[in-house]
């Protein structure tokens, strides 16, 4: 059993590394259904359970402040990677086709929370799940720390998460075909230019690398600092919150040309997602059917609130659908359906989604609000 500070995390990190290899190594199938993270999530709460770690107050101590610490800087890193201009620059189509995809998903998720009267567990549940129907798993996280949501409550989510994704996804590719028959029902125009979202590709040194790693850490302590005068909202909202406007302001800087910034950043989200799971406790996932239904009834909502938009703004089921999977699916799986289309268009799916780690935080934090509300 581990009972001290360093082994608890030097197990943490091995853990989040072996699993994170293994998915990109591997050719295991079941990677394709479940994501490395959810697997970290997974194996860090199992482990928990059989007592590899000792519950004392030093184990718990470290868990807390580098949970504070790692996830501001965490979005800070990976929000470098915003390009505004270039995503006002995508065409009246995409950015409606995208805005109706975040509007529809806030709206499903509180009108089958509503419907279906659930209590304030499900309401963590959902809100981190919006976090990431809007954003991706770091907004996840945020949402979840920002709201207090337990850590056992993660596991409903990332589950919902990774089962009722993969059918979205499925279903997507499945509607490629339909395509020019639902255009001429909607009488979309199709005018797309390719956008292209490469990279000058640059050695990656570990000296900027490291520089980022402890500008991320001080902007967290900034944050942190600036969180701790008591108005209004809880000090990870506030730290939240202020990591992301640091995050966006830093990508207009060379602080975004860093080659690797993207790698760093997911290595933090592997880490924290050890992390959150070696503090959850596995107390039984009766609910898992009831949220899975729901999350399904949540993508059929969304579905035909995007096929009614689509007809009111003549939208084409490209846009339409890149649209919802760069919000539902994020950057691993927006391109994908992108490609099914024409290799050209990947380019738009890919700046939609990463468009996702600076929305998917306030919307999964305003559609939390709600649900909290109607909770009561």
């Amino acid at each position: 059993m581990i009972a001290t500070p360093l082994f608890y995390l030097l197990s943490l990190a091995l853990l989040a590394g072996m699993l994170g290899a293994l998915e990109k190594v591997s050719r295991y199938r079941v990677f394709t259904f479940l994501p490395a993270v959810v697997l970290i999530y997974a194996a860090a709460m199992l482990l928990a359970q059989l007592g590899l770690w000792q519950e004392n107050e030093t184990i718990h101590a470290s868990y807390k402040s580098v949970k504070t610490v790692l996830l501001p800087a965490m979005l800070f890193v990976m929000l470098l990677q915003i390009d505004l201009k270039a995503f006002a620059g995508l065409g009246r189509s995409l950015i409606i086709a995208y805005v109706a995809s975040v509007l529809s998903l806030s709206f499903a998720f509180v009108a089958l929370f509503w419907l279906f009267s659930l209590d304030n567990d499900a309401a963590g549940v959902f809100a981190t799940l919006a976090g990431s129907w809007t954003g991706g798993t770091a907004n996840m996280l945020a949402v979840a720390g920002a709201l207090g949501v337990r850590e056992e409550l993660m596991g409903y989510a990332l589950i919902v998460d990774s089962i009722d994704y993969t059918v979205w996804v499925m279903t997507l590719l499945f509607l490629v075909a339909f395509a020019p028959a639902f255009n001429r029902w909607t009488n979309a125009p199709l005018r797309f230019k390719s956008v292209d979202t490469e990279q000058e590709s640059k050695k990656i040194k570990p000296w900027p690398l490291v520089l980022l790693f402890a500008f991320s850490l001080l902007i967290a302590y900034l944050g942190n600092m600036l969180a701790s005068f008591p108005i209004g909202l809880s000090q990870t909202t506030w730290s939240v919150l202020f990591a992301t406007l640091f995050g966006v302001i830093a990508s207009r800087t060379p602080l975004r040309d860093i080659a690797g910034s993207p790698l760093l950043a997911g290595a933090m989200l592997m880490f924290l997602i050890a992390l959150i799971g070696s503090q959850a406790h596995l107390r039984g996932f009766e609910a898992v059917p009831l949220y899975l239904g729901i999350g399904l009834l949540i993508l059929l909502l969304h579905a035909a609130i995007m096929v009614i938009a689509a007809k009111l703004f003549k939208l084409d089921l490209f846009s339409i659908g890149v649209a919802s999977l760069a919000n539902i699916g994020g950057v691993a799986s927006a391109p994908i359906l992108a490609a099914a289309y024409h290799r050209s268009l990947i380019g738009i799916a890919v700046l939609m989604a990463i468009m996702g780690y600076l929305i998917g935080t306030f919307a999964g934090l305003a559609i939390g609000y709600i649900l909290q509300g109607i909770a009561g």
